[in-house]
């Protein structure tokens, strides 16, 4: 009975998570996280190493996709990325210097957020009107962009998925296909030092177990959702992209909630 208890919720878990990475650029951790914690009982810092590492691999078959599909900006994304990871590094130093704060719902404000704002204002920017703008102005704004979410996420300790959406597509003008692509592919790599140094602080061995399935389901499930989201048409991705966040929210706040 714990078996399957344990293979439902990281089933439900990795569906969440992978449908959210592959069509907006989510971060899997704001899904695995509270399901882990709330219903199998994981130390929480453990759940978030486990969350992160299947973020690894969903984020890079996103990533994959949407590249093939021409749908990922690689050099400014590399650009964004760099500073995305030194500034998290310098917001968390930051935030260990102030008196504790409460910002665990965050990224799930930001979700639902972003969620309204996909039904509501739908992104519907043109890949001609994106490439339109001068490559050196393209550069500085990735420098500041990355500096900026880099900052605020490694401060608050979440929602770097959902920075970076709203960031590409309010702030740099990007159309939502390459938004989501170049999201998903700088956080194959957050995910990746994030996972690493997570598994090397916390000293245990995560749940061999769980950390497989979760891996596995969010895997399948981000395949799944590139490869559909690469396909629709962009208010329809804007509409399905806004009511999988909302949905998401609702769920975390759930399980938070319950927690």
């Amino acid at each position: 009975m714990e078996l399957l208890t344990t293979i439902i919720v990281c089933l439900f878990a990795g569906m969440g998570a992978g449908l959210g990475t592959g069509f907006a650029g989510m971060s899997a951790a704001a899904v695995i996280t509270p399901m882990l914690v709330t219903f199998l009982g994981i130390p929480a810092y453990s759940a978030v190493g486990i969350a992160l590492a299947s973020d690894v691999l969903a984020s890079a078959v996103s990533s994959y996709t949407y590249g093939k599909n021409k749908n990922l900006d690689i050099k400014n994304g590399s650009i964004m990325m760099a500073f995305v990871l030194l500034f998290t590094v310098i917001g968390s130093y930051v935030a260990g210097l102030l008196p504790d704060k409460t910002m665990g719902s965050f990224s799930v404000v930001m979700t639902m957020f972003l969620g309204v704002k996909f039904i509501v204002k739908p992104v519907m920017t043109t890949k001609e009107a994106m490439q339109s703008v001068d490559p050196k102005k393209r550069v500085i704004q990735s420098i500041f962009s990355g500096a900026m979410i880099g900052f605020i996420c490694g401060f608050v300790g979440a929602g770097g998925g959902m920075m970076m959406l709203l960031i590409l597509t309010s702030v740099l003008g990007y159309e939502l296909k390459t938004a989501v692509g170049t999201s998903v592919f700088i956080m194959t790599f957050t995910a990746l030092t994030g996972s690493i140094s997570h598994f090397i602080i916390d000293g245990d061995t995560p749940d061999i177990l769980v950390l497989f399935l979760c891996i596995i389901f969010t895997l399948v499930f981000a395949r799944i959702g590139a490869r559909i989201a690469n396909k629709a048409s962009t208010i329809t991705l804007n509409r399905a992209t806004g009511a999988i966040l909302i949905v998401l929210g609702v769920v975390v706040l759930g399980a938070n909630f319950i927690k």
